[in-house]
């Protein structure tokens, strides 16, 4: 129970920001291209890579961790973690696996949201 606190606090901002962003972008730019989406996952992955960074090299607490890393990245989107994930099976040298890692989120992610909306449109209202 302990970690959960600081992943929820986190999380409540992270998800907060990344609203708050995307409104800001969507209202500059238009619904023309998710621009939000894009900026927020990019910044994320690269937040993602200096606080993984950061705690290696300062020996950071795992609340620290769990509140930044899970809580405000991961709220914030969670292409972070799976750009991180990405680079833990690369740094393995578990290239095959982190190239089926992407190959299997982007495509079955994909896959399955066309579905979910497939299915749902095929439900009476």
């Amino acid at each position: 129970m302990n970690a959960l606190f600081p992943v929820m606090v986190g999380g409540a901002i992270g998800a907060g920001c990344r609203h708050l962003i995307g409104q800001v972008m969507l209202a500059r730019l238009g619904p023309g291209f998710p621009w939000w989406t894009l900026s927020i996952n990019i910044a994320g992955s690269l937040l993602m890579g200096l606080l993984i960074g950061w705690l290696a090299r300062s020996g950071g607490s795992e609340t620290t961790r769990l509140f930044l890393g899970v809580g405000i990245l991961g709220g914030f989107t969670t292409f972070s973690s799976f750009s991180l994930e990405f680079w833990l099976l690369f740094e393995r040298g578990q290239v095959a696996l982190a190239a089926f890692y992407i190959l299997a989120s982007v495509v079955i992610g994909i896959a399955a949201c066309g579905a979910g909306m497939l299915a749902m449109r095929q439900l009476p209202a």
